[in-house]
C-alpha cells in the first residue's frame, strides 16, 4: 500500500504534503501528523504505518442567530451543549487505544484517561471509528473549568467519525451507539427546525450564560453540517484569561471576543441597563485580570497558566515531558499524594508576559 492511500489523496498530493507532516514518537510508536489543514486534509490528521486518523474539522461560528442559523441549515437541527475543555480524538491503531490532541499529537495523559473509560467493547465492535469529544474538568492540563459532578477530569463524546475518511455518524445513531457502550456525551438540548431554532436558541443561550457555560454546537441530523454560538460568559472568560497573560495573546484573539459580544448585545436587544452591565463585566474581566498579573510580578511572583492534574506518577511524568517537548516551561508548585494518587499543581510559565511586565515596572519607556 502506498503512503498516500490511507489518507485518500493522490500520490502527487501526498508528495506535495510530505514535508508538512511532523514526525514524532510515542512509547515506541512512530507516527506523523499534520499541524495545519492542507489540500483537503484536516488539521491534526495522523498517519501511523498504513493507518490514518483524520483530523477533526473546524466548526464555523455565527455572530447572529438570525439569519445565521437558517442560512446554514435546511432541515432539523440538533442543538448540543458546547463544553469548555480540550478536543481529543480516541482511536484504536496498531492494536492500541491512542488519544490525539487537536493538532494530532498523541497525548500520554489523555491516552491514560481513555484507557480508564471502559471503551474496549466499543472499539472491539467498531474498530473503524474514532471517538471525538471534549475533555473537561478542574484537574485538566490544558483547559481547566468547573462542571457539576466532575471532580477531576472527564471525557464527553460529541461525535463519532470514520477514522480514515472523517465521515460522521448521524446524530441519533451516534447518540444511540455511545449510550449502548456507556460513553458519556455532551448534553442534547433539543432538536428543532431552523426557524424554530431561531426562536428557541436565545433562551437556551441565556440559561447557559447564567450558569457560566460556554455555548452550543448546532448540527444537521446527518452530522455533516455544524455551527457554533457562544455565551457572554465564555467571551468574558476568554478575555480574562487573555489579559491575565496580556503579552502572550494577540490582538486578534481579543478583538474576536469583543465583536461577538457586540453582535450578541444587539441581537438580544439588550436594554440600556443590561448593555451597561455587559460592558462593566467585560471591563472587569479585562482590567482586573491584567492588574492581578502586574501585581503578581511586582511582588516577585510568576504569571502563567496554572493547572492541577492527578493520576499515576509515571503518567504525570510523561505528561510533563510531553509539555516540555512542545517548548513549554513547566514549574512544579505542589506535588503530593492523595487517595493513592499523585496530585501535582504546575505552572506553564509565559515568558513574554513575565519579562515585559518586569521591564515596564523597571521603568522602560514605551514607544508606540
Amino acid at each position: 500500500m502506498g503512503e498516500h492511500e490511507p489518507l485518500g489523496v493522490s500520490r502527487e498530493t501526498f508528495e506535495e504534503l510530505r514535508d508538512e507532516f511532523t514526525e514524532r514518537r510515542y512509547d515506541g510508536l512512530e507516527y506523523r501528523h499534520l499541524s495545519d489543514g492542507r489540500r483537503g486534509l484536516e488539521r491534526g490528521t495522523v498517519l501511523i504505518a498504513d493507518t490514518a486518523v483524520q483530523g477533526f474539522p473546524k466548526v464555523p461560528r455565527t455572530l447572529v442567530i438570525d439569519p445565521g442559523v437558517p442560512d446554514r441549515f435546511d432541515g432539523p437541527i440538533a442543538v448540543e451543549e458546547k463544553l469548555n475543555g480540550y478536543n481529543a480524538r480516541i482511536a484504536r491503531v496498531e492494536g492500541r487505544t491512542l488519544a490525539f490532541t487537536r493538532s494530532g499529537i498523541v497525548c500520554p495523559y489523555t491516552t491514560w484517561l481513555a484507557d480508564g473509560l471502559g471503551i474496549e467493547g466499543f472499539f472491539e465492535h467498531n474498530p473503524e471509528y474514532a471517538l471525538c469529544g471534549e475533555v473537561i474538568g478542574p484537574e485538566n492540563p490544558y483547559t481547566a473549568h468547573d462542571y457539576p459532578g466532575v471532580d477531576s477530569i472527564a471525557f464527553r463524546a460529541f461525535d463519532v467519525r470514520d477514522r480514515e475518511t472523517g465521515e460522521p455518524l448521524p446524530v441519533r445513531e451516534r447518540r444511540d451507539l455511545c449510550e449502548e457502550y456507556g460513553i458519556p456525551q455532551t448534553p442534547l438540548l433539543g432538536i428543532h427546525e431552523p426557524r424554530e431554532t431561531v426562536r428557541e436558541l436565545p433562551a437556551i443561550v441565556e440559561a447557559l450564560d447564567e450558569e457560566g457555560r460556554e455555548g452550543v454546537v448546532m448540527k444537521s441530523l446527518d452530522g455533516a453540517g455544524q455551527l457554533k454560538y457562544t455565551t457572554s460568559a465564555a467571551h468574558r472568560g476568554d478575555l480574562a484569561f487573555a489579559f491575565s497573560l496580556p503579552f502572550d495573546y494577540g490582538r486578534d484573539f481579543v478583538f474576536r471576543r469583543l465583536i461577538r459580544e457586540a453582535f450578541q448585545s444587539v441581537e438580544f436587544e439588550d436594554s440600556a441597563s443590561t448593555r451597561e452591565e455587559r460592558a462593566r463585566a467585560l471591563g472587569e474581566a479585562i482590567l482586573l485580570s491584567m492588574t492581578d498579573a502586574v501585581e503578581t510580578v511586582e511582588s516577585g511572583g510568576t504569571v502563567g497558566e496554572r493547572h492541577t492534574v492527578r493520576g499515576d506518577s509515571g503518567v504525570l511524568e510523561s505528561l510533563f515531558e510531553h509539555l516540555r517537548d512542545q517548548g513549554l516551561t513547566i514549574e512544579i508548585e505542589e506535588d503530593r499524594r492523595e487517595d493513592g494518587e499523585r496530585v501535582v499543581t504546575f505552572l506553564k510559565r509565559t515568558q513574554s508576559t513575565n519579562d515585559k511586565i518586569r521591564t515596564y515596572l523597571d521603568g522602560t519607556i514605551v514607544r508606540e
